[in-house]
């Protein structure tokens, strides 16, 4: 099974994959309860790493005014 935490120097097309084979993995029939709550507590895991990546890359997006000036959001 995937690991229990999630690295930070992954990037977010990694954690998309590890969600979607998750995913898949959870509408296989005869999962059990145990398995589907372990692919699911994982999945908010990845989901939370997602988004802490999402926000730096959003922090870190410039926009370039017509005068050339650089600004931050």
């Amino acid at each position: 099974m995937a690991e229990s935490t999630v690295k930070e120097n992954r990037t977010l097309e990694e954690l998309f994959q590890e969600l979607d084979g998750m995913m898949r993995q959870m509408e296989e029939p005869g999962l059990s309860l145990e398995q589907s709550f372990s692919l699911y507590h994982r999945g908010i895991e990845l989901l939370k790493s997602c988004n802490d990546k999402i926000d730096t890359v959003e922090k870190q997006i410039q926009i370039l005014e017509e005068n050339g000036e650089c600004h931050e959001f």
